[in-house]
């Protein structure tokens, strides 16, 4: 049976629309940092360079390089950490994000395992950005999370409710950095109906 992370982990992708306390395991990643403005073009080619390597894992058993332990799974949503976007003097300059995007991979992907794609990829879809990816472990832990529905450019209204409840619980931001995780498509979306997770680290005061 395929294993699909939306029925399997709902706590952590189909998030509620008001804040939430959660705790963010360990997992692991094909990560590539960048900067500037996502609506620019460039930031396209960062997403379909991670989208070619995480199908590149789930198509494995076709080329017949699969590791033992695989299973049929559902790739993964994109996510991004990103940093810089709090305001300047009531404005926000886009071009200056800096932005860490990643798709999660299944637990059977060892080191070996993601080097052995990358390679494979930039011989089958050789791409530039392929030396800037990284395979690594990343960890969360205690986080505050929201489902926001609407356009990227209103998650401020999300991140103010956000921040109350983290004052309620008595906990504090770990850093200005936060998580985006994209569970709708844009090009077949319309803005007012895009979801999309919002986290955020926290720790005791």
């Amino acid at each position: 049976m395929k294993y699909e992370w939306k029925k399997n982990e709902k706590q952590l992708y189909l998030a509620k629309n008001k804040p939430e306390l959660i705790t963010v395991p360990k997992f692991k990643f094909f990560t590539i940092e960048g900067k500037g403005n996502p609506n620019n073009s460039f930031f396209a080619e960062y997403i379909a360079v991670l989208y070619s390597l995480s199908y590149a894992v789930r198509m494995s058993p076709k080329q017949e390089i699969a590791p033992k332990d695989y299973f049929e799974y559902t790739v993964y949503p994109l996510e991004a950490v990103w940093e810089g976007t709090e305001p300047v003097d009531g404005k926000i300059d886009k071009n200056k994000f800096v932005f860490n995007l990643m798709i999660r991979q299944p637990d059977f992907v060892t080191d070996a395992f993601a080097k052995k794609i990358i390679e494979i990829t930039k011989k089958k879809k050789p791409h530039e950005l392929l030396d800037k990816v990284l395979f690594k472990s990343i960890e969360d832990g205690e986080s505050i999370q929201m489902l926001h529905i609407g356009t990227y450019d209103s998650e401020t209204e999300s991140f103010k409710q956000m921040e109350q409840f983290v004052d309620q619980i008595k906990k504090k931001r770990t850093t200005h950095t936060h998580r985006e995780i994209y569970l709708s498509d844009p090009r077949k979306v319309v803005p007012e109906k895009l979801k999309t997770v919002l986290r955020f680290q926290v720790k005791n005061m």
